[in-house]
């Protein structure tokens, strides 16, 4: 296929495809899905050759959100049945960290619900981080806890973070239509304030809302614009309980198309494969490994994940490896401009799940693929063990 030969090409050189390129991998017929996945395996090999890097999310603050964003099963209003718990403290949440690196994660993501951080909620994620990397000096730390003020990017990067993450979601066009509390602009600009403060900067997207191909390739190619060193790509989370709860629009196939959207457009970036990987694509997650270089392991901000042996299983079984916490995840050119070790977690207040999730019901464009199999609600699973509870976390 002259496309895929094309994209291929472009990607191994870092050059952006075209918007109408873009549309058309997510146009592909299942028929030639296998050829998709090829083509774009080929430019994640070329970048970061067979490791799979490993990801681990310990919610630090559950629900109680005053924000709206209708996708989130933490937002104001929201009937969803999740843990509710305050601020963890700096060695409940170092112990919650440690047994994600026990599983081989490389990385600890630090998120807590809601609009943004006080000055003394900066002061009290700054203990954490100290915290975890005293007992392990080697992780990387990324810090998720929503919009952030003057000064504050400066103060968690000296408090150790490496990495900041705040995903744009969905396209600017739409974006309106998610919440009323916050702007598609104030998520830029955070973006904006943690590369500015010398954090890899971590911006993704929530995929499965009712969104036109038209609005996934206009939040990817800004994101490709923004530049992060690393992509979370979340797949919507219905909860029951939120705006969004009815809202079952993606199909395995479906996510693997968008995934390899993602690679082409962002070669050369973390592409992290975040929250609704085993609610959507289920059997098929190991041919995503082919797309996508980065995942979460075990459970999510507030809801389950795969066993954490699984993951590693899985990985194994595809014929991938771990990435070693010696191992430098992203490519040179990209790792020598990054302070830090360079690439990021995914996943906020909303963090629907795994990472942030957006989008209202009517709020996206109505030419979204139409999902071709019954819901597998069965499938969503609210977390009751790890952080917050007594019980022992999933890694």
């Amino acid at each position: 296929m002259d496309l895929l030969n094309t994209l291929v090409d472009k990607g191994l050189r870092r050059e952006l495809p075209t918007r109408e390129e873009a549309l058309a991998v997510l146009a592909t017929s299942d028929d030639d899905l296998l050829d998709v996945v090829a083509a774009a395996g080929k430019v994640r090999r070329h970048w970061f050759g067979r490791r799979v890097k490993l990801n681990y999310l310990v919610n630090l603050k559950s629900g109680l959100c005053p924000e709206d964003c209708s996708y989130c099963s933490q937002r104001l209003g929201s009937k969803a049945d999740i843990l509710k718990y305050t601020w963890l403290k700096p060695d409940e949440a170092s112990q919650a960290a440690a047994a994600g690196l026990a599983g081989g994660a490389k990385r600890v993501c630090l998120v807590a619900s809601g609009r943004g951080p006080t000055d003394r909620d900066v002061d009290r994620v700054s203990d954490t981080i100290k915290a975890i990397k005293e007992q392990n000096e080697a992780v990387e730390v990324c810090a998720c806890l929503g919009l952030l003020s003057d000064g504050q990017a400066e103060r968690l990067r000296e408090a150790g973070a490496d990495a900041y993450n705040h995903n744009l979601n969905t396209s600017e066009g739409t974006y309106a239509g998610i919440t009323t509390t916050h702007t598609y602009a104030d998520r830029v600009d955070t973006v904006q304030k943690a590369h500015a403060a010398g954090l890899s900067a971590c911006s993704g997207l929530i995929a499965g809302m009712g969104e036109s191909d038209e609005d996934l390739v206009d939040v990817v190619f800004s994101l490709r614009e923004l530049d992060p060193d690393s992509v979370p790509v979340n797949f919507l989370i219905p909860f029951e309980g939120t705006p969004l709860a009815k809202e079952w629009n993606l199909t395995p196939q479906r996510c693997l198309r968008i995934l390899a959207m993602v690679r082409f457009v962002c070669p050369d970036v973390e592409v992290r494969i975040a929250g609704g990987r085993e609610v959507h694509l289920r059997t098929m997650q190991p041919l995503a490994l082919h797309l996508a270089n980065s995942i979460f392991l075990g459970d999510y901000l507030t809801s389950e994940g795969q066993a954490g042996k699984a993951d590693l299983e899985m990985i194994a079984d595809a014929g991938f490896e771990v990435e070693g916490a010696g191992e430098v995840t992203l490519p040179e050119h990209r790792a020598a401009t990054t302070v830090g070790c360079g690439s990021v977690c995914g996943s906020h207040e909303g963090a629907h799940e795994s990472g942030d999730a957006c989008g209202t019901a009517g709020a996206c464009a109505t030419t979204a693929a139409p999902a071709t199999q019954e819901p597998r609600t069965d499938l969503v699973a609210v977390r009751r063990r790890g952080a917050g509870t007594d019980l022992a976390p999933n890694a």
